[in-house]
């Protein structure tokens, strides 16, 4: 979280100036309060309704819901929006809407992680495109149109992230009655939909390299390659996936969906050093 937000400021003030300490402070600030605040209230408040028992990915056996845990959610995702009227509206905006987007997801009676699509769109939404968005908005500085095609790109590249984090969690998700995007859809069709919206993302990519006027040649060739290798460790995840999946085991789709985020990282990187150097 704390990269993909750190992204956006770096592709508005570019690595040199970033170095040189240009907007350090605002961007340290709007950081600490998009990972602390507004995803650790996040991840608490879904914590709280969920009551997980099974693996969860990084918690492999979780503990027991602490008592008021959605209540200490609720109070640092409204202390984080109180301190963010202290920074540039872009930032304070998008740090608001993604806050009612985490109430929405996880608080029941609505709780639209288990509602399919609606748990998809939050999602592709709310980290892909707003998170490097409100690192790009805490300088102050006005995206080109360039940089609004990148920021973009990385909804759908979510689009196709997302399903990956479901598909080893079926069983569990049956149990508790919800309803996700990929457990209607099926591992199979999930995968598809996974391939097609990362293609998508990777057309919005190259499409803002030609905007951004990059050419065929020098280092614009060297940015070019760096978009294809990444489109490649892409294909390397999804693609093998896609024609194993009806024999692959649970443990294997989450060693997968590891592969999913490896993916993802290397898409940060190659966009920093793309449009940010």
């Amino acid at each position: 979280m704390a990269a993909h937000t750190a992204l956006g400021y770096l592709l508005a003030v570019g690595v040199s100036d970033a170095a040189r300490g240009q907007s350090i402070g605002p961007a340290l600030a709007g950081i600490a309060l998009w990972v602390v605040c507004l995803n650790g209230g996040t991840l608490a408040l879904n914590s709280a309704f969920d009551r997980d028992e099974g693996d969860i990915g990084y918690l492999k056996s979780p503990p027991p819901v602490p008592a008021h845990l959605a209540a200490f959610a609720f109070v640092l995702l409204a202390a984080g929006l109180a301190l963010a009227t202290r920074l540039p509206r872009g930032f304070l905006a998008a740090y608001a809407i993604c806050l009612v987007l985490s109430l929405l997801y996880s608080v029941p009676p609505l709780r639209l992680k288990a509602v399919a699509g609606a748990d998809w769109l939050i999602n592709m939404w709310g980290f892909g495109t707003l998170t490097p968005y409100a690192g790009f908005a805490v300088t102050g500085v006005t995206p080109e149109p360039f940089q609004r095609m990148v920021l973009f790109a990385f909804c759908p590249l979510f689009a196709a992230l997302y399903p990956l984090t479901q598909i080893y969690q079926f069983e569990e998700d049956r149990q508790r009655g919800d309803r996700t995007l990929a457990l209607i859809l099926g591992i199979r069709r999930s995968l598809l939909i996974a391939v097609a919206a990362a293609s998508f993302a990777y057309g919005v990519f190259f499409a803002a390299g030609l905007r951004a006027g990059w050419r065929m040649h020098g280092t614009d060739l060297v940015r070019w390659a760096g978009l294809v290798f990444s489109l490649l460790v892409w294909a390397r995840v999804l693609v093998p996936w896609l024609l194993s999946c009806e024999t692959m085991t649970d443990a294997e789709h989450q060693r997968g969906m590891y592969r999913g985020l490896a993916a993802w990282a290397v898409t940060d990187i190659v966009v920093i050093l793309a449009w940010a150097t």
